[in-house]
């Protein structure tokens, strides 16, 4: 009896264990399907010829007259499943023989965010010396419009669209730009003129289009095109398709400023260190409504500049105002390069004060660099 006891115990055992192995089997089983079909999607995926994105530019019955990237035109068939279509549409076709497959939902061309620096600046009127007669000026013309629209109302007039900073590299331009921007909490979209300038004909007003639409959605916001001499130079007949494209894309820029649609809570701030190039076109009233000159500081504005700059630094006993009559003529990029010059020399000495030595040292590397740069371009026409 015992015996078969024993052997009935083991057979369970045996049963037990075989079913334990075959559910093991089948999970793995299960597991190495799904990898397998997996890949053969995956692999169905790179069978698959590439679709080309183009534009539809006009409907003719049962076909369709589209551009593809290069810009060229064609007229193709339109697939069945393919309907209500418009030009403008952005559409997927066949490479071979261009057939309209499938309709992309928007109409961007260009990813904007790409072009463009989206950002909530956090300079503030504080940190900038020296301008305070630009900074009221700009106040007036953008910041003022944005927080009190109904004083305008109130006097029957339109608030100015935009305005041009000029004046040498390293005044304060940028600076003034973004502490309106952020001053009046608008998102700050900043673009140099170059970048709006696209190979093909039409993609560079198409890109301006949407840099305007981006600032309307996320408004209020502060258009800034630094280097605008690159897209509104003064328009001369040379004949070249690069020139009559850029001349395009200025016409678009200046059609967004003063076109049908208002602009609203959306103004254009402008930067160049060329305004004696500029087209007229782009300074008119009711485009880039004033034209603010950014110098190089007086006196006091070298010294504001100078206490912002070296606040948080670590300083021994100087006497400001005998540093800073030594930085006459210098910009306000140059004196806060006398100050990072300074902290330098301090570093190199091991010490953790910057002493009167260290900024008399920097104001002679800094004004050395600046007086070679000079001498360089020069001998490039000499």
């Amino acid at each position: 009896m015992p015996t078969k006891n024993k052997d009935k115990t083991e057979l369970d055992n045996v049963i037990y264990d075989y079913t334990t192995n075959v559910s093991i089997l089948e999970e793995e089983n299960r597991v190495l399907k799904e990898t397998v079909n997996s890949l053969r999607t995956e692999l169905d995926k790179f069978k698959q010829p590439p679709l080309m994105l183009c534009e539809i530019r006009d409907l003719i019955d049962d076909k369709a007259v589209i551009r593809i990237p290069n810009g060229n035109s064609f007229l193709v068939n339109i697939s069945k499943e393919c309907k209500s279509l418009k030009a403008g549409d952005n559409v997927l076709t066949d490479q071979k023989n261009l057939t309209v497959l499938e309709k992309i939902e928007t109409s961007k061309k260009f990813n904007v965010e790409k072009f463009v620096i989206i950002e909530k600046p956090d300079i503030k009127w504080k940190d900038i010396g020296g301008l305070e007669n630009q900074a009221n000026e700009i106040r007036e013309v953008v910041e003022l419009p944005l927080k009190k629209p109904e004083l305008f109302k109130k006097i029957g007039i339109q608030p100015p669209k935009g305005i041009l900073l000029y004046g040498e590299p390293g005044t304060g331009k940028t600076l003034l730009a973004k502490a309106v921007a952020s001053s009046t909490n608008s998102t700050f979209i900043e673009i140099v003129g170059s970048e709006l300038v696209q190979k093909f004909i039409g993609e560079g007003a198409k890109l301006v289009n949407e840099v305007f639409a981006l600032a309307k959605k996320k408004a209020p916001a502060v258009i800034f095109i630094d280097e605008i001499d690159a897209l509104a130079a003064r328009r001369v007949e040379i004949g070249t398709s690069g020139e009559r494209e850029v001349n395009r894309t200025f016409m678009q820029l200046l059609a967004e400023i003063d076109g049908f649609k208002s602009l609203g809570d959306v103004k254009v701030i402008g930067c160049t260190n060329r305004k004696d190039i500029l087209d007229p076109a782009i300074l008119r009233p009711g485009r880039l409504d004033r034209l603010i000159k950014v110098g190089k500081p007086n006196k006091e504005g070298i010294k504001a500049i100078f206490k912002i700059h070296s606040s948080k630094m670590s300083i021994g006993k100087i006497n400001i105002d005998t540093i800073c009559s030594k930085m006459k003529e210098f910009s306000g990029a140059e004196i806060k390069a006398v100050c990072t010059e300074a902290g330098y020399f301090a570093i190199r000495s091991n010490r953790r004060k910057i002493k009167r030595e260290d900024f008399l040292k920097a104001i002679i590397k800094v004004k050395a660099e600046e007086s070679l740069e000079g001498n360089d371009y020069l001998g490039m026409f000499g």
